[in-house]
């Protein structure tokens, strides 16, 4: 059997039925032959793929032994696609299309707008033999929204970038609908998660030029030049492409790299600890039954790796607990455990942050509250310090900075719990406006606080001056509304002015913020709510693509990650690639030996086993047990060609209003529909 583990390796398009006219089946036909031969031209479909690709499984491993040759085959497959080309003429194009018209997203919608501005544009950009032309659509998005908030026409760039959203959707489910089944879903794998390189196809003094403004944190050579690539679903959380990312067939990539049937080595920025013997892993479909069983590997895989970072989440709340429980006991094993443990966590998290970058990292539900839990920590190392200097260690600073942290750490395993809750999404996105007001009033805060005390200094009763912290104190008990003090006291500053500034103050700091501070939270919980299911699914899908991993330091638990970048980093200097990923492997292997042991156990009874059991569940239970069951079954099996070419000589479905070629793709997808729907419960 042919190994699927070759990149961009899919099946031909299946043979037309002989039931449609022949017109219609010549044109169609046409088409299919055009895209088989780009595919075959660039060495990514053989010519006994046409028999092979239906046996092929969708679970076949992909093994170490391959990955030097899917290599070769990946090489190939990408050199021929013109990114650099195909950005610039998606720009081109779009400008084009909205070029003065404010559109809104509803207004390009909108079925008269569609059909006339976004549709003739997904009919020119779509082609089946190019992959990167949703990945150009999306990095025209990011653009677009970049150019929006420093040009005049704000609006007009904005509605460009909402176009690319809504044309990437459109190209995006053209090659969902024409490659169902395993195969298919490879091929969506490789347009969403392959890495590109926006020079690629550029001429070489453009590519020197462009690349002198990016900063060499890597060396960037010809062979590996995967720190500079990015990937389409990058893009997507990037520009938050909410809509994008919520289309059936993002979700069914997303989903699969989440479960570990897709994997591939993600492209980083900076890798602490890179192991990089064997190249990149190619975007391949896994099949845990013929992998080994201490598959390192599989320490990577989103849904593993977020049950083993909660895992060690809460070792380290417990650790903090013990801490603080026994802070005034003489034993300080439970603070050197937890000081050790967290360093390892800390680490991990800035491995984390450096890898896909903090625009990307930000994203994630819980991102403000580990941010927020590094700065205590470093507070708490500073004061620990401090303690020891002064000779108050056994209770020191350092334990009362460490108080500090109970509510971030309690709140973020709230977070961990319920990671799909539209509340804790909600208090996510609304912690960047409350953050930005709250900024801007501290802001107007100080100003009103300098010139009450300079008001004060130059009074000349000087017997009567509060301090600043009073003053403060003060000002700040009118802000939250609690005591009016520092009106009564206004008029020691001064007889006019003190009373006069003091009741500003109120006004803006109180009424005022309070006003903007509800409205701004309002608005933006508004919009959270009217689009539950796409914020829900732009979380996981950041949670999913943070979780694939590619730094070689992830591989191991907190403290040992600590231990292993003091030892493997020099180690990595001194002995060849092959040596150091020897000495990792056995090293990862042997410290999470039980946990790839009950992976490998998991996987191999529950995950390929399942799946066909429950297909089997659901068919019985709702065709053998529901009333309705018959009209189900009605719309499994395709028609008969007898019934088709009556019904289409009772309806010609040209004479509608429907753009060109979407009624013959129509036409096809109605009459392969059996076909179909049996591949894609296969995928």
């Amino acid at each position: 059997m042919t190994s699927t583990c070759s990149l961009l390796r899919r099946r031909p398009v299946p043979a037309l039925s002989l039931s449609l006219p022949l017109s219609k089946r010549q044109t169609l036909q046409s088409r299919m032959d055009r895209a088989n031969d780009a595919w075959r031209s660039r060495g990514v479909l053989d010519d006994d793929d046409d028999d092979a690709g239906d046996s092929r499984s969708e679970t076949e491993a992909c093994l170490v032994e391959e990955i030097e040759a899917d290599d070769e085959k990946r090489a190939e497959a990408l050199a021929g696609l013109p990114v650099y080309m195909t950005i610039h003429r998606v720009r081109r194009l779009i400008i084009a299309s909205i070029q003065d018209d404010e559109f809104s997203r509803e207004q390009l919608k909108d079925p008269r707008v569609n059909s006339v501005v976004v549709r003739p544009l997904v009919d020119k950009l779509y082609d089946p033999s190019n992959i990167s032309t949703v990945y150009a659509l999306l990095a025209n998005r990011v653009q677009f929204l970049r150019e929006q908030a420093r040009t005049l026409d704000q609006t007009i760039n904005l509605a460009r970038s909402t176009l690319c959203e809504l044309a990437a959707t459109q190209v995006l489910r053209r090659f969902h609908e024409a490659n169902p089944g395993p195969q298919g879903l490879l091929l969506l794998s490789h347009v969403l998660v392959e890495g590109f390189d926006p020079f690629h196809g550029a001429p070489t003094a453009v590519q020197s030029e462009g690349r002198k403004l990016q900063w060499p944190v890597q060396d960037q050579t010809a062979d590996d030049d995967c720190g500079r690539r990015l990937t389409a679903l990058e893009l997507a959380i990037v520009s938050e492409s909410k809509s994008f990312i919520n289309s059936p067939a993002c979700r069914r990539v997303v989903n699969a790299v989440y479960e570990g049937r897709i994997v591939y080595t993600p492209n980083s920025f900076i890798d602490i600890l890179p192991d990089r013997y064997h190249g990149h892993q190619p975007i391949a479909l896994y099949d845990p039954r013929k992998a080994p069983v201490l598959n390192h590997r599989r320490l990577i895989v989103p849904r593993n790796r977020n049950a083993i970072e909660f895992v060690h989440f809460v070792i380290l709340v417990v650790l903090y607990v013990l801490t603080m429980t026994y802070r005034n006991s003489r034993n300080e094993t439970f603070e050197l455990l937890f000081v050790v443990w967290t360093t390892g966590w800390v680490l991990a998290e800035f491995a984390a942050i450096i890898e896909h970058g903090w625009e990307v990292h930000s994203q994630a539900l819980w991102s403000f509250l580990d941010m927020s839990f590094t700065c205590v920590f470093f507070a708490y190392l500073l004061g620990r310090v401090y303690d020891a200097s002064v000779g108050t260690f056994p209770d020191g600073l350092g334990l009362k900075l460490l108080c500090i942290a109970a509510p971030v750490l309690l709140t973020r395993l709230a977070f961990n719990l319920m990671p799909d809750n539209i509340v804790f999404i909600s208090l996510h996105a609304m912690m960047k406006d409350f953050t930005l007001l709250t900024f801007l009033a501290l802001w107007c805060f100080t100003g009103f606080l300098l010139a009450m005390q300079w008001l004060i200094d130059a009074n000349d009763n000087s017997s009567v001056t509060p301090s600043w912290a009073t003053t403060g104190k003060w000002m700040l008990w009118i802000w939250f509304g609690l005591d009016g003090t520092g009106v009564d006291q206004s008029v020691d500053f001064h007889l006019v002015l003190g009373p006069a500034l003091m009741i500003a103050f109120a006004f803006l700091g109180n009424t005022l913020f309070l006003t903007i501070l509800v409205a701004m939270l309002t608005n933006t919980f508004s919009k959270i709510i009217a689009d539950e299911a796409a914020e829900i699914q732009f979380r996981r899908t950041v949670l999913t693509f943070e979780g694939v991993k590619s730094d070689a330091i992830f591989a191991y638990p907190p403290a040992c990650n600590v231990l292993a970048l003091l030892v493997l980093l020099p180690l990595k200097m001194v002995v060849s690639p092959r040596r150091f990923h020897d000495v990792h492997v056995a090293l990862v292997r042997t410290v999470n030996a039980p946990t790839l042991l009950l992976i490998a156990l998991y996987e191999r009874r529950f995950f390929a086993a399942r799946r066909p059991t429950q297909a089997w569940l659901v068919n019985w239970r709702l065709a053998g047990l529901s009333p309705q069951g018959d009209v189900q079954a009605v719309f499994k099996m395709a028609p008969p060609p007898d019934v088709c070419d009556a019904i289409e000589r009772m309806d010609v479905v040209d004479e509608y209003a429907v753009p060109a070629g979407s009624s013959a793709q129509g036409a096809l997808r109605w009459r392969a529909r059996g076909a179909e729907s049996s591949d894609l419960k296969d995928a």
